[in-house]
């Protein structure tokens, strides 16, 4: 079996949204499966001195049309959500406390905190928010709530983070495939590319 595909990303990028849609089915494809690793993209832009790319003079309106158009080619329900971009602490940590539970319920999870964010435009920095999500998933409330306000579970979200800056990750969505780094979902083709020929 080929190593997994490691997908890296914060809950704010548009484009770990677009991405989240497609690895899957991508990496299923070619017989492979992916590690979700949610980050803080904040913490990425204090080492290389980036933004949001919204808050960039000039970029930023190229970038929300870019987020809509990108939508549309790959046939994904978008909507700029009102307040953007927004904390991703409580929805990370709620990730990885769901995924040493259960793998599969972690990955619902992320879906629906991305949809929620950038189809339902919800706050998804508002615990009571992700607390709802979790819950409509099957989750204990009063267990997540607990969860989520225990140091090793912040914790685990700051090793993670500083974990993959570790490894050059800079930006969202970031993919590893057999040691190969790629960044953006635009660079999904290429990602398909190496699948299907081993590398090029």
């Amino acid at each position: 079996m080929s190593e997994p595909i490691e997908f890296y990303f914060d809950f704010s990028s548009p484009y770990s949204y677009l991405a989240s849609e497609l690895i899957d089915d991508l990496a299923t494809k070619y017989g492979r499966k992916v590690k979700w690793r949610p980050m803080l993209l904040g913490a990425t832009f204090a080492k290389t001195g980036g933004a949001p790319l919204t808050s960039i003079p000039l970029k930023g309106d190229y970038s929300k049309r870019d987020f809509a158009r990108s939508a549309c080619y790959y046939g994904l329900p978008f909507r700029l959500p009102s307040s953007f971009p927004k904390a991703t602490q409580q929805a990370g940590r709620a990730y990885y406390w769901l995924h040493d539970r259960d793998c599969e319920q972690a990955r619902a999870f992320a879906h629906a905190v991305f949809r929620a964010y950038f189809c339902d435009d919800r706050d998804i920095a508002d615990v009571g928010v992700v607390l709802d999500i979790a819950a409509s998933l099957g989750s204990d409330r009063d267990e997540m709530t607990a969860a989520l306000n225990d140091p090793a579970i912040k914790e685990r979200l700051k090793n993670e983070t500083e974990a993959a800056i570790a490894k050059g990750i800079f930006g969202a969505p970031y993919i590893i495939v057999d040691g190969e780094p790629f960044w953006g979902a635009d660079r999904l083709p290429q990602i398909e590319k190496w699948l299907a020929s081993g590398g090029f």
